[in-house]
């Protein structure tokens, strides 16, 4: 880490850093010990790939040595034992970020120890530091907002310059190929603006937190709570490592905990008072961080008045220079870390379904939230324009059962009868005669009104004023088929002083499964942000928290093939055209979408993802599917392709609430144009 050199590259196209937290057992005040537990941690974490390493707070000395810190044996053990540790990491290609206490101008700091290849690289002091209840730590250090700039501290001896003249101070940012990394200690999460803020508004993608927390009642899930959201407010990855088995238990009780978050996500926590050292490994995905920001412009429009700018610090050939940054930061710009094979192995869960919650409870919490508001949404419109009635096609299928689920709680909300809400079924050429019964049976079963009218003489008609072949089952075929629904239903909707209610869903719309001017169109569209792989789960809600004359229904429903029933049935009268032999499975559609839309992947980092997620003979007790590779780039390249050459259906549609991060609204979240070309990210696809 002494010269900035072209190395591997770290992220090597996928944006990904492996970090871990490092929970070494201590002995108080035994400087020789801890090294050996430190050097182990580091030589184990660099066997698995870190790229960054985190210890707790005061990791050399411990934590708890309390009026021992006055006393010079101790700092010139913590001293030498920095040097040794330095030592220690020389060619591992590591960032390994250690506690100490370092005195400077006859004060004495609680710092963080940035140490690579061999060097210590930089300091930084803590600048918060607690004096209440059970801590007293002004009694032993000064605040590093003490620290004028362009400090250094000397660790050096005649023969060996390389601890000479190390960078010091609070506002010190380190940037590495791809990322720049900020430091705070412990206390300083807790302020009201903790220095990380100002550190992320400057630049900062990874902050570490080297923390001795103690152990108090319900203090742990609050200390996780803020953890979680503060990395999703500074959209940035935390690394937090507290101290553990050792430290002294006279009054306190150290528990020794490793965190580390992800843009309000926790991807992972070490267990809690074990009696062994202990590694935390994750891989943190920088690039996703650098979209967000990106796209979420209030990010940067807040900047802390830090005074003025500060000017370039040269702290001579070794050191490098420190460029200016925002806020009154300085970035001590250092050399590559090389990337391990994130594809081999990947420190990171990677959700097969990432639009559906993994676990019961947030599965009904979610689904509740989303129904309310696809029911306050469609509320507020029917009352607006004093709506007579809801028109809504019933196929059978799961999206139309969806969308008159919201109809059905809309109209109980606002008092009206059911009765006003008129679903048609409109059999046609492929109805089979399970969707058939299920969509009579519903609509009986829920109250509601209903009509049948058939389809199939209207498009015979139309097909003779066209000249064209009933026997040729081509692509006018179906559509004249779903334009013909789509006039029934907007005619009655004029004969009833009503609203057609669309049912199309967003992984629908993404891939442009839908018939222009035709099932694509409706006056209120409710299903319209919610993808496939979630329909069925809120289908499914509803089933077993409402009426249960319809669940019978809702359950089959939920079990049949996932159709547009365009084309005839087979001889035993059961679904012959299965939409995902057509478009690919909705699982790997909406894993796609997720992945490029809401955090700007490309085609071979989502790759590389999807093998993790669907990986065979991995998560088999939550996973529906695992595909081999070439199954996961062909609906890939096929997914890429349709989104771009859809886009025109995406530009015209109805309005619809949105309910998740993922949405395709004309007037929201998909500013693109119908003509965009997918060249880029096919050739991607094509070079997989």
């Amino acid at each position: 880490m002494a010269k900035k050199t072209k190395t591997t590259k770290i992220f090597e196209d996928y944006g990904l850093l492996r970090v871990a937290t490092a929970i070494p057992t201590v002995k108080v005040a035994d400087v020789e010990y801890n090294l050996k537990q430190h050097i182990q941690l580091i030589r184990e974490a660099h066997e698995e790939g870190v790229q960054l390493l985190a210890f707790p707070e005061l990791s050399l000395t411990g934590y708890t040595c309390a009026d021992l810190f006055h006393h010079e044996p101790l700092l010139n053990a913590a001293r030498e034992g920095l040097k040794h540790l330095a030592e220690a990491t020389r060619g591992i290609d590591m960032a390994v970020i250690v506690g100490a206490p370092l005195p400077y101008r006859n004060r004495l700091y609680n710092c963080a120890v940035l140490l690579g290849d061999g060097n210590i690289v930089g300091i930084v002091p803590k600048v918060y530091l607690p004096n209440y209840s059970e801590f007293y730590e002004a009694r032993w250090f000064a605040s590093g907002a003490e620290v004028p700039p362009g400090a250094r501290i000397d660790l050096g001896a005649l023969a060996d310059k390389r601890f000479d003249s190390i960078i010091f101070g609070q506002n010190l940012l380190f940037g590495f190929e791809g990322f720049t990394l900020g430091i705070e200690i412990c206390e300083d999460l807790w302020v009201p603006i903790p220095p990380s803020s100002r550190m992320a508004l400057a630049g900062a993608h990874v902050i570490v937190n080297l923390s001795c927390s103690d152990e108090v009642t319900c203090k742990h899930a609050y200390l996780r709570q803020m953890i979680q959201s503060h990395s999703g407010r500074l959209i940035c990855a935390y690394v937090y490592a507290s101290s553990g088995f050792g430290e002294s238990t006279t009054d306190l009780v150290f528990a020794g905990k490793g965190m580390i978050a992800e843009n309000g996500a926790m991807l992972g926590e070490s267990e809690r008072f074990k009696m062994e050292s202990s590694l935390l490994v994750r891989d943190v995905d920088i690039e996703k961080l650098k979209v967000l920001r990106r796209t979420q412009t209030s990010f940067t429009q807040l900047q802390p008045d830090m005074g003025q700018q500060p000017e370039k610090l040269v702290y001579g050939d070794r050191h490098h220079t420190c460029e200016p940054t925002q806020n009154g930061y300085y970035t001590v710009e250092l050399t590559t870390l090389p990337s391990p094979d994130f594809a081999s192995k990947l420190y990171r869960y990677i959700a097969p379904r990432p639009f559906v919650p993994s676990n019961d409870d947030d599965m009904e919490e979610r689904c509740s939230e989303i129904f309310n508001i696809q029911v306050q949404g469609l509320v507020t419109r029917l009352n607006h324009i004093n709506a007579k009635t809801a028109v809504i096609g019933i196929s059978g299928g799961l999206d139309s059962t969806l969308a008159l689920l919201v109809v059905v709680r809309a109209f109980d909300k606002l008092g009206w009868d059911r009765q006003r809400i008129l679903g048609i079924t409109m059999p046609g050429f492929g109805t089979s005669g399970r969707t058939y019964r299920n969509a009579l049976g519903l609509m009986t079963a829920l109250g509601i009104t209903q009509r049948e009218i058939s389809i199939k003489e209207a498009v015979l008609q139309h097909f003779k004023d066209l000249g064209i072949d009933p026997n040729n089952k081509d692509v006018t075929y179906e559509n004249c088929q779903a334009r013909e629904r789509t006039q029934i239903l907007m005619d009655a909707a004029n004969q009833t002083g009503g609203l057609v209610i669309g049912t199309g869903d967003l992984s629908e719309l993404v891939l442009g499964w839908c018939t222009y001017n035709g099932d694509h169109m409706s006056m209120y569209a409710v299903n319209t942000s919610i993808p496939k792989t979630l329909v069925k789960y809120l289908v499914r809600y509803v089933a077993m928290k409402g009426d249960e004359e319809a669940r019978p229904y809702l359950l089959d429903i939920i079990d049949t093939p996932i159709s547009p029933e365009l084309t005839p049935t087979n001889s035993e009268g059961e679904i012959e055209q299965k939409t995902e032999d057509f478009i690919g499975p909705y699982e790997l559609n909406d894993f796609f979408l997720y992945h490029s839309f809401r955090f700007g992947a490309s085609p071979k980092k989502i790759f590389m993802l999807a093998k993790e997620a669907f990986q065979k003979d991995k998560y088999k007790d939550v996973r529906e599917g695992t595909y081999d590779d070439e199954t996961i780039k062909k609906w890939m390249r096929s997914f890429f392709r349709r989104f771009f050459q859809q886009q025109f259906k995406r530009s015209c549609l109805p309005d619809g609430p949105k309910v998740g991060t993922v949405s395709i609204s004309p007037r929201g979240d998909l500013r693109m144009p119908s003509d965009a070309c997918a060249t880029i990210w096919l050739n991607e696809c094509d070079k997989l």
